[in-house]
């Protein structure tokens, strides 16, 4: 039997292990999101160097420090919370909808149908006119109309068989990604930067008000895929089983489907495209915390938030000679750990049909 069909088998979840976990997770969380802000690079008279606030000072107003934890540091970090718990969250739902260890939103169309809206934003200028909200919206609306395709393509007949799910996603994620740089390519000058920019993901211009737009619909979204973990339990066995047990398979599959891409929408609509965290943090948790969804969902949306809080420090770090985005960070982690899984895969028939 596959490895992904394991998910099915469950070790008994009590409500002890699930507190426990979950304080753990949230623990990690907390530490790295107050820690993080008081790190940071001043460029001085020597060039760049680290530097660490006092936290004493960065809680009285009117101080330096205050300033630089609160204003500059403290919105890249909620943002990265945000968007990480997002994205972890989005990949755990398309991994059991799909009973796939390779689904997640880029190999899903979302996150490039969701990254060609907002380029064609910025190239037709909608970013200027309307701020920020322009190109988060217009990024919204592309994951919202790439997952309908993949929907309408994957589907046949009244069931929705992964494989094809899967297949569509990958195509329609070659087509946008090849209609980005199609669109980068027809662009000015003063747009190739911008677009360039956002499509490496990044949190160098994230403030509040952007958290403040985003951050309402994903909370909506998270507490969505949160309650549907009992019947991601049973999705992970096949329709068969579900329905046995009292799941519809279409409606849960529905509802997750759309949600997870809204919520890889709207993550994308603060900080761009960033790869790899819905497909490494709950891949490492399985192991740890088991392949209960009603443990494993909320553990990878408390520590895919401070993961990617983690990779943007390392990124804010590593000056080239400036902030290399995070995008990049987690590109360069994801991408080996991403041909881990298919060849642990391949070595089990998991993709191959074998049994």
């Amino acid at each position: 039997m596959s490895e992904f069909l394991t998910w099915a088998r469950p070790r008994r979840l009590t409500a002890a292990r699930l507190t426990t976990t979950l304080a753990a997770c949230a623990l990690f969380a907390a530490v790295v999101a107050l820690i993080a802000p008081l790190f940071g690079l001043d460029n001085g008279p020597r060039g760049w160097h680290l530097t660490f606030l006092d936290p004493r000072a960065a809680l009285h107003p009117g101080t330096t420090d205050f300033d630089a934890f609160w204003i500059v540091r403290m919105p890249r970090v909620i943002a990265a919370l945000v968007v990480g718990a997002a994205l972890a969250g989005a990949g755990v739902a398309f991994q059991a909808v799909l009973r796939n260890p390779l689904a997640e939103p880029f190999t899903l169309g979302v996150s490039s149908g969701s990254s060609l809206a907002a380029v064609l934003a910025i190239h037709l200028g909608i970013g200027g006119a309307l701020g920020g909200a322009g190109i988060g919206l217009a990024a919204v609306a592309g994951a919202a109309l790439s997952v309908a395709i993949v929907w309408r393509l994957g589907k046949v007949g009244a069931s929705l068989p992964p494989a094809t799910l899967l297949l569509a996603g990958v195509t329609i994620s070659a087509f946008c990604s090849a209609g980005s740089m199609l669109v980068q390519y027809s662009s000015d000058f003063s747009h190739i930067g911008t677009i360039l920019h956002w499509m490496m993901g990044s949190f160098d211009e994230v403030g509040y008000g952007a958290i403040e737009r985003a951050g309402p619909p994903i909370a909506i979204g998270l507490v969505v895929l949160l309650a549907l973990g009992r019947d991601f339990n049973a999705l992970a066995a096949g329709d068969e089983a579900a329905a046995s047990v009292g799941v519809s398979a279409a409606r849960s599959q529905t509802i997750a489907f759309a949600t997870a891409s809204l919520l890889v929408g709207a993550a994308i609509a603060i900080a761009g495209p960033i790869g790899f965290v819905g497909l490494i943090v709950p891949h490492a948790l399985r192991a740890v915390v088991g392949p209960d969804h009603r443990v494993l969902l909320p553990a990878s949306m408390l520590v895919g938030g401070a993961a990617l809080v983690v990779c943007d420090t390392i990124a804010e770090f590593a000056r080239l000679p400036q902030h290399l985005p995070v995008g990049i960070v987690t590109a360069l982690i994801g991408g080996p750990f991403f041909l881990f899984i298919l060849v642990r895969a391949k070595r089990g028939a998991a993709l191959w049909g074998g049994v």
